[in-house]
């Protein structure tokens, strides 16, 4: 097998995150399911844009952020994901390029019609008690064409890294399947997160079905998802029900940190102390790019749990789902190295 060029390669959404803090009653005044991801069409999109106090742009999409947390600890990174040929489209490029991550997908032409939209975004709602409400509108995003997919770079990275969110569109999904099959001729692993729990509700058969085919060497979710993938309402329950059919499974419990099962061997960290949450975004996603980090290192089990547990815990001490620490430094004072 050849020396990949990359650490991890992710397909994602390509969003730029549009953020602004507020009041509950603004929640509540929307409609919007607090704490929670839906998903809006443009009319939607364009009325809680007009509704928000003053905003910041930041690019995010789940995958992209993971890649982010890898890229500020050192590790190599490409990413696959449609943007539109437009402002918001530039921004995404630049920032993520401007992180170290090759990004290489040709972005589509946009009419800001239903056949040629805009670049996606994501409207967040940050209320007093730092949980994020957040209103994606797909956009180009949901565009990307199995044609677009690098194999060679694919078939280059140790990890491949699929984002659950983007299995809803179907030529995304197909993209994503060209991927894993790129990935396993490959030799190499393929690592998915599952994302959000309405996610599964649409999808759980065909991701029940990947695990079951062998197809996911590394699974990513929390309790909640945990809980509607393997329909156990017990934490123990749905850890034992996917625990052999994976070989690393790894768990975020929110403030009650984190587990992960590889190999018949089970470690558990607390999640890392910080003074005051600010904003949960990106929090799973920073999470899996301190694991991932340790585990293409192959460094033991806790320590890459401790990863992820610091680069989340940074993440939501600020704004944005993007690091503003410097991760290697952290993980140096926090990890002795």
């Amino acid at each position: 097998m050849t020396e990949p060029r990359y650490d991890v390669i992710a397909i994602g959404n390509a969003i730029v995150d549009v953020m602004a803090p507020c009041e509950d009653a603004l929640i509540e005044e929307l409609g919007l399911n607090h704490g929670g991801m839906t998903l809006v069409d443009a009319a939607r999109a364009r009325e809680l844009y007009d509704a928000m106090g003053p905003a910041r742009e930041i690019s995010g999409g789940s995958a992209a952020n993971t890649l982010a947390g890898l890229s500020a600890l050192g590790a190599q990174c490409a990413f696959i994901g449609q943007v539109a040929d437009d402002q918001l489209g530039e921004v995404f490029a630049h920032d993520i390029r401007a992180v170290g991550i090759d990004f290489d997908t040709p972005p589509r032409p946009t009419s800001n019609t239903d056949a040629d939209p805009p670049t996606a975004r994501c409207l967040i709602f940050v209320t007093p008690d730092a949980q994020r409400t957040m209103n994606t509108f797909l956009g180009a995003s949901q565009f990307l064409p199995a044609d677009a997919l690098d194999a060679e770079a694919v078939a280059g990275a140790r990890v491949l890294y699929l984002e659950g969110y983007l299995w809803d569109p179907e030529e995304p999904r197909a993209a994503m399947r060209r991927a894993i099959e790129a990935a396993r001729a490959a030799g190499r692993k393929v690592a998915f997160t599952l994302s959000e729990v309405f996610v599964i509700e649409r999808h759980g058969d065909d991701f029940r079905a990947l695990i079951e085919d062998g197809l996911i060497d590394i699974l990513f979710a929390n309790h909640l998802e945990l809980a509607a993938l393997t329909g156990e309402g017990d934490f123990e329950a749905g850890i034992a029900a996917l625990a052999g059919k994976v070989p690393v499974l790894v768990v975020t419990r929110s403030a009650d940190g984190a587990v992960a099962i590889a190999g018949g061997e089970r470690a558990e960290v607390a999640a890392e102390p910080i003074d005051h949450v600010v904003d949960t975004t990106g929090a799973g996603d920073l999470f899996a790019a301190g694991f991932l980090y340790g585990h293409v290192r192959d460094e033991p089990l806790e320590r890459c749990l401790r990863r992820g547990a610091i680069a989340a815990a940074e993440i939501i001490s600020h704004y944005g789902a993007r690091p503003e620490a410097n991760l290697q430094a952290l993980m140096a004072a926090r990890l002795g190295g």
